[in-house]
């Protein structure tokens, strides 16, 4: 894909608490407008899971948001009026095809597709989207995040 201008941000002064984390997600996830995709790297347990359910619960999806791990894919409905599509592709191998997924569909998606793992996907994504890097801070339970927009996706929700 075509290599697209990117804007960079770094959210709260140093690293964020998951309540923090949790509150930024939600806040994301009740101004967005979509079409949105946002692809979430970082180390197992650094808190991709965590922030895709923030976002879920801020579209105002209610009820259990389970991690798609075994499912890969869950599809939501959100009152918002646009479908929301949780995507993790831990369980990916390399060259593993992403097809029968519904890879084609997801790119063409017209609501919010949230994705884990997307490295695992390789340069399968779209050019418009938000990168999101999850790496540890310096405490355990502090979480440094990076969120830089590509192309022309939506502005940046800052902190």
């Amino acid at each position: 894909m075509s290599r697209s201008p990117s804007h960079e941000s770094q959210l709260g002064p140093n690293a964020l608490s998951e309540p923090e984390l949790v509150h930024w997600g939600e806040r994301v996830g009740a101004t967005i407008q979509p079409p949105l995709w946002i692809a979430l790297h970082g180390p197992l347990g650094a808190g991709k899971s965590v922030l895709a359910r923030a976002i879920c619960r801020g579209a105002g999806i209610t009820g259990h948001i389970p991690s798609p791990s075994f499912t890969l894919v869950q599809g939501y409905s959100s009152p918002r009026s646009f479908p929301v599509h949780h995507v993790d592709l831990f369980r990916l191998q390399p060259g593993d095809p992403i097809e029968p997924l519904g890879w084609e569909e997801l790119l063409s998606a017209p609501g919010l597709v949230l994705l884990e793992w997307a490295e695992r996907a390789g340069d399968r994504q779209p050019a418009d989207r938000w990168e999101v890097d999850m790496e540890y801070g310096s405490t355990p339970e502090q979480r440094v995040v990076r969120v830089k927009r590509l192309g022309s996706a939506p502005e940046l929700l800052q902190w």
